[in-house]
C-alpha cells in the first residue's frame, strides 16, 4: 500500500527503531494513535470493550509485522489497515455480531452488543473526519452494524476516514471496482437506516451540545429526582424509540409504551423511587447517569446511564445501558 508522499519523520524514525530493536521508540510512535484507532474499531464493532481488545491486537500485529513496514505509506495508514483487518477477523469468528430483528413492525433491529463510548476516551485533538459528532452518535454506530463486515469497512474507510478508493482497495485486498460497488450499496443502506439524519459524514460537524439538549437532560434528571412520571412523559416525543441494553426485546416505539414498561418493571415504585442523577456526555450525546437508593441503604448506587437524542427540545430516542461493572465509563459507583 502506497501513498504519494515522501518519507515522513515518523516513518523514518519508526524504520530506524525497528532496525535498532528499539521497543520504547516503537511503542511511543504507535501509542500516539491509540485513541483514534480505538474509535475506528468501535465503529466497526459497536462495542467499547471489543474495540479496546482489537486496538491492542492491532499493536501486537504491528509489532510482529514491523519489518514489513517500508515507509511507502504513512505510519497512521499502515496502522489503520492492520486495525481494520483485525476487526474483520474478529467479526468472521463471531456469530453474535449481527443485528437481530426486533418485534416491532418496522425494519429496525436490536444491537444487543452495543456499548456507549466515553467522551473522555476520544482523541484530544481529533481530525474532523475521525470523530465528527455524527459519526460517533449511537444511531450512526447502530446503522453501520447493518452493513456486512467488508462493506462496513469500505464505508468507514471511504466516507468517514476519507480514504480514496485505491487506498481502501489496497488495505482490504479488493479491486477498486469492488470497493466502489460496496460503497454504493453501503450508502443505500445508511440512507435507509438514517432517513432523517445528515449523511455528509466528511464535512465538519459541531461537537458542543445545544441549549435544547442541555435543558432536556436537566429536566430528565429532575423528573427522576421528583419521581415525576407525568413530567417525564412530557419530555418524550409520542414516537420516542426506547431500548435498554443489553436486555433483549426491550425496544418500544411510543412514549406510553416506554413509561408503562418502566413502571411494570418496578421502576418509580416503592424501593425504586429515590433517584439522583448527573448530566454527562457519551458518544458526544447528552446523557443522564442515574443513581438509585434503596431502603436501608445510606448511599445512592450507580444504576444506569440514559443516552438521549433530542429533537426540538423533546427526547426522540432514549438508549439505556446498565452502568454497573463498566469501570471504563469513568463513573463514580456511589453518590
Amino acid at each position: 500500500m502506497t501513498d504519494a508522499r515522501p518519507l515522513g519523520a515518523d516513518e523514518a524514525t519508526f524504520i530506524a527503531a525497528v532496525r535498532a530493536g528499539d521497543t520504547a521508540q516503537f511503542a511511543l510512535l504507535t501509542e500516539r494513535h491509540r485513541r483514534e484507532l480505538q474509535v475506528h474499531c468501535y465503529r466497526m464493532l459497536a462495542n467499547y470493550e471489543d474495540a479496546q481488545d482489537m486496538t491492542q491486537e492491532t499493536f501486537l500485529r504491528a509489532w510482529h509485522k514491523r519489518e514489513s513496514f517500508k515507509g511507502h505509506a504513512a505510519l497512521r495508514t499502515w496502522l489503520y489497515r492492520i486495525a481494520t483487518n483485525a476487526c474483520l477477523d474478529f467479526l468472521e469468528k463471531r456469530n453474535d455480531r449481527t443485528p437481530v430483528p426486533s418485534e416491532l413492525p418496522d425494519p429496525a433491529s436490536e444491537v444487543g452488543y452495543l456499548q456507549p463510548y466515553p467522551d473522555r476516551m476520544l482523541p484530544e485533538d481529533p481530525q474532523e473526519s475521525v470523530v465528527a459528532r455524527e459519526t460517533i452518535e449511537l444511531a450512526f454506530i447502530v446503522a453501520v452494524q447493518h452493513l456486512p463486515p467488508r462493506q462496513r469497512a469500505v464505508f468507514i474507510l471511504r466516507d468517514v476516514v476519507g480514504w480514496p478508493a485505491s487506498k481502501a482497495a489496497d488495505a482490504l485486498e479488493l479491486t477498486i471496482a469492488s470497493v466502489t460497488s460496496a460503497l454504493q450499496r453501503a450508502r443505500v443502506t445508511m440512507r435507509e437506516q438514517l432517513p432523517d439524519r445528515r449523511l455528509d459524514w466528511r464535512s465538519p460537524a459541531g461537537h458542543e451540545l445545544s441549549n435544547d439538549e442541555r435543558g432536556a437532560v436537566k429536566s430528565y434528571i429532575d423528573a427522576h429526582e421528583r419521581n415525576d412520571l407525568d413530567g417525564l412523559m412530557s419530555l418524550l416525543r409520542d414516537d420516542v424509540r426506547f431500548a435498554m441494553l443489553p436486555d433483549p426485546g426491550t425496544v418500544t416505539r411510543t412514549a406510553k409504551d416506554a413509561v408503562e414498561g418502566w413502571v411494570s418493571g418496578g421502576l418509580f415504585q416503592r424501593g425504586h423511587d429515590d433517584w439522583r442523577g448527573v448530566a454527562t456526555t457519551l458518544n458526544r450525546m447528552p446523557a443522564a447517569v442515574l443513581y438509585l437508593r434503596t431502603p436501608d441503604d445510606p448511599e445512592y448506587r450507580l444504576f444506569a446511564v440514559a443516552v438521549l437524542h433530542i429533537v426540538e427540545g423533546k427526547i426522540a430516542e432514549l438508549t439505556g445501558f446498565d452502568a454497573t461493572d463498566k469501570p471504563w465509563l469513568g463513573l463514580p459507583p456511589t453518590l
